[in-house]
């Protein structure tokens, strides 16, 4: 018995007693409800009764007469019933063991003997499963709050980790970790040491593999990054790391932070941090701010018909989600891929655009995060009146209420310089021909190859160095096509 504790516990316990008895035996709650059991009447034994009901109908006799065993003959077969704690015996479980007439000699004291490690056993694993449901009520807690983070919602992810430790540091760097198969949960150990528990561990809802680190943006005390302490750390491990963001922009840290990992695959150190250019929200300037007002409106002032339906704000993090996600959107909204098409479907329709071109989804990305990005610091052209100090309230420039063309926001001076410094890395024609060719047949791999006359698998190492080249992903989502569709659109138009 003391074997099979250690090694089996409860379950290879019933099945050894159910053994013994030549029967059935299992532990039943104090409703009279079976837990676990383990075996089966052999086919040429006399049938039992309803064995839950024989059980059930045990618990409640037991109950009544206060006793600290019961016994019941049905003709055939008899049932045996033991509370596990003696000194609870009101609410503890209870051990039940149906076995045929007569009983075997010596089963009642087996059954008695038993009692014990069975106990501890169930007990034991009672309070494992117990740990396990708080550790994912954490996870769950955690991944809320960085659900938040990424939908702009500061102050209630703020309220929600209040119960939780550590405290949401700002500024902060978001740090993506991949793990090697099947060691999430010992890698968010490692990290969680690496920094003395400074930074939030989340288990990324999307990718199996990936752990997302929100770090304070200083150094650990120790002076060593936590991104090279968990690359050297762990064998196989990848780290990419954002440039310092505030709290609110954790959303693009994050999309920094993907990129920097698509590089560091390829990267000796296993280790990059993302130092490429300033987010396009920052430079649109007011126009650009004007022209995302304008094109998200309709779907902003959204009022749902029925009060299932989802809102405005719910369907401005679909949008965000699948944008950034792709499919795998439905594992981090946690909703079905029908609900997904069907909201996709009404935000296309809400807003005039085609969702499955690539255009439409990059001019709905870059409106997103210029409405995500809280007061952005926007490069202004020459000419192009600044805010004046108006006691508080800032005259936005241009204000003349008119949408403005994505187009004429493209050929801002700030946003001709960023989509330069976009396209600068690629260095040569064909890796400026595969990026045409793959934006063309808007990201698909198989219609690029075509494009080009090459293979599939020659497509996709063309792209693979380009990312390398380009320091951000293209591949996986959240993918930088969207960044460079704008920048090869801003060349386009150049004034």
């Amino acid at each position: 018995m003391q074997r099979l504790a250690r090694n089996g516990g409860t379950a290879e316990l019933l099945r050894w007693l159910s053994g013994r008895a030549d029967g059935w035996a299992g532990i039943a709650g104090s409703d009279g409800t079976v837990l676990s059991a383990s075996g089966t009447v052999a086919p040429d034994a006399p049938q039992p009764p309803d064995v839950p009901r024989l059980v059930a109908d045990g618990v409640r006799a037991l109950a009544e007469r206060g006793a600290l065993a019961y016994s019941h003959d049905t003709g055939a077969h008899t049932a045996l019933l033991f509370p596990l704690y003696a000194d609870d015996r009101g609410a503890a479980p209870l051990l039940a063991v149906v076995t045929p007439r007569p009983v075997a000699a010596g089963l009642a004291t087996l059954l008695a003997d038993v009692l014990m490690p069975l106990s501890l056993c169930w007990e034991t694993e009672a309070v494992e499963r117990k740990r396990r449901r708080v550790d994912l009520a954490e996870s769950r807690g955690r991944e809320a709050v960085l659900h938040l983070l990424m939908t702009g919602q500061l102050s209630i992810a703020r309220q929600v980790a209040g119960a939780l430790r550590p405290r949401l540091p700002d500024p902060v760097r978001v740090c993506v970790v991949e793990c090697p198969g099947g060691s999430r949960d010992e890698v968010a150990r490692v990290c969680a040491e690496a920094d003395g528990g400074r930074s939030w561990v989340v288990r990324c809802p999307v990718y199996a593999r990936h752990l997302i680190l929100v770090m304070p943006a200083e150094e650990t005390p120790e002076g060593t990054a936590t991104d090279e302490a968990v690359a050297a750390l762990v064998d196989h491990c990848v780290v990419g790391v954002s440039e310092q963001v505030p709290l609110a922009d954790t959303a693009t840290g994050y999309r920094q932070a993907f990129h920097a990992l698509a590089v560091a695959r390829e990267h000796p150190a296993r280790h990059v941090r993302f130092g490429l250019t300033p987010e396009p929200a920052l430079v649109v300037g007011s126009a650009g701010r004007q022209w995302a007002e304008a094109l998200l409106t309709p779907l902003l002032t959204h009022v749902p018909r029925r009060a299932q339906d989802p809102g405005s704000q719910e369907l401005a993090a679909t949008a965000a989600s699948w944008l950034a996600f792709s499919s795998h959107a439905t594992g981090h909204l946690k909703v079905h891929r029908n609900t997904l098409a069907a909201r996709l479907k009404l935000i296309g329709e809400l807003l005039g655009l085609d969702l499955h071109r690539l255009a439409d989804q990059s001019a709905l990305d870059l409106a997103l995060r210029i409405r995500a990005t809280p007061a952005p610091v926007c490069t202004p052209d020459p000419g192009e009146p600044t805010r004046t100090d108006t006691g508080g309230a800032a005259a936005p420039a241009h204000a003349n209420g008119a949408a403005q063309d994505l187009d004429e926001v493209l050929r801002r001076p700030a946003v001709q310089e960023w989509a330069a410094r976009q396209l600068a890395p690629m260095g040569g024609p064909a890796a400026e021909e595969t990026l045409r060719a793959w934006l063309g047949c808007e990201g698909r791999l198989g219609p690029t190859a075509a494009e080009l006359g090459i293979s599939v698998p020659g497509a996709r190492k063309r792209l693979t160095r380009l990312e390398t080249v380009l320091q951000r992903s293209l591949l996986r989502p959240p993918s930088a096509r969207y960044d460079l569709w704008l920048a090869l659109r801003a060349q386009e138009v150049k004034p």
